[in-house]
């Protein structure tokens, strides 16, 4: 049985023995106000929740937990984001800045989708995973902090230290404890779990009444792939609870795009294969025929909508570097405004 109650693990409700392992492990870890830990998986499995979940549980609980998203943040900030600036230290630094760091002086602070970080920036963040000091740009001494450091990401960083676009020195720094979390797909029954925990959430949060689920609904909650994992099954539980007038929640009423497969077979073997099937075979072109410039936007969203806004994870996932993803959206007239806008409604 899952004992852990903070607050932060509200999302963690389940029974399978993946989750159970990773649990067990943040139970012992916690105890530890140094380890640096690195936290891994797939997009939407939870890895802030994990990353809250060890803070709560350890003993200084009552200091800070202080988050960043490194991926979302233009390589130019994220520097003074973090280590803070001295008055005048540039153009419109008008008083000393604190940076997150030092917010997080004695808590913990979580650097997630660390990956997406620059080689430059990982220099400069080496030092103060190693020494626990850093300067404040425009300074020139050295600030010391306790904080508890835990980074996570998506991608796989040991084949980006390959790739020459992570540092090693850095990987084997924030690596000291590594916890992988789980896909949904491969959490069993948990979906069915987490689906319930969500529409009694919703039905609170809204005011409303829905019963549960259909048999149709349970099977395709299922069967479905879950490429984005807790945080897809959450908005989509949330978009049912707060659209549907019915007392059972429909397979339909799940709003799901059932173009990105449903899992042919829940073994090991086919899993480690095939984790979600794409039926080409099923796309035909009707007699009036289609935009292609349709369809490419279609993807593109589609693609921005799993990552959850994501610019850098939707490029992975296309196949194409960011650049080009950026080219793509100004030829479709996909502006700024509008993707702050689409960001806002699959976000949670």
């Amino acid at each position: 049985m899952n004992s852990i109650k903070p607050k932060s693990a509200s999302e963690l409700i389940g029974q399978s023995p993946e989750m159970q392992k990773v649990l067990d492990t943040v139970r012992k870890i916690s105890k530890s106000s140094s380890l640096t830990i690195l936290i891994t998986g797939e997009s939407g499995t939870g890895k802030e929740v994990i990353a809250r979940l060890i803070h709560d549980l350890s003993h200084f609980s009552r200091q800070p937990f202080v988050d960043i998203n490194c991926g979302a943040i233009p390589e130019n900030l994220l520097e003074s984001e973090l280590f803070g600036y001295e008055k005048g230290a540039f153009t419109g630094a008008y008083r000393r800045k604190q940076g997150l760091f030092e917010l997080a002086n004695g808590g913990t602070i979580f650097l997630d989708e660390i990956g997406e970080t620059s080689l430059n920036f990982q220099v400069k963040l080496l030092k103060v995973v190693e020494n626990k000091s850093f300067r404040r740009i425009g300074g020139v001494e050295d600030v010391i902090v306790s904080t508890r450091i835990i980074a996570a990401t998506n991608i796989d960083l040991s084949q980006a230290v390959k790739q020459k676009k992570f540092r090693q020195d850095l990987y084997y720094r924030l690596n000291v404890y590594e916890i992988r979390l789980p896909p949904l797909r491969k959490r069993g029954d948990d979906i069915l779990i987490l689906a319930k925990h969500f529409i009694k959430q919703f039905n609170k949060e809204y005011d409303r009444d829905i019963k549960g689920l259909s048999p149709s609904a349970i099977s395709l909650i299922k069967s479905y792939p879950w490429p984005g994992n807790i945080r897809q099954l959450k908005n989509a539980i949330e978009r049912a609870v707060l659209v549907e007038s019915k007392e059972w929640i429909e397979d339909c009423d799940l709003a799901l795009d059932l173009s990105r497969g449903i899992l042919p077979d829940t073994s090991e073997k086919k899993a480690k294969t095939n984790a979600y099937r794409i039926e080409f075979n099923k796309f035909h072109i009707p007699p009036e025929g289609i935009s292609l410039e349709e369809i490419e936007r279609d993807v593109i969203l589609s693609a921005i909508e799993l990552s959850q806004g994501n610019l850098s994870q939707a490029a992975r996932l296309l196949r194409i570097n960011r650049g080009k993803l950026r080219y793509r959206l100004e030829k479709l007239g996909i502006n700024s405004q509008a993707l702050l806008q689409f960001r806002s409604i699959f976000i949670s």
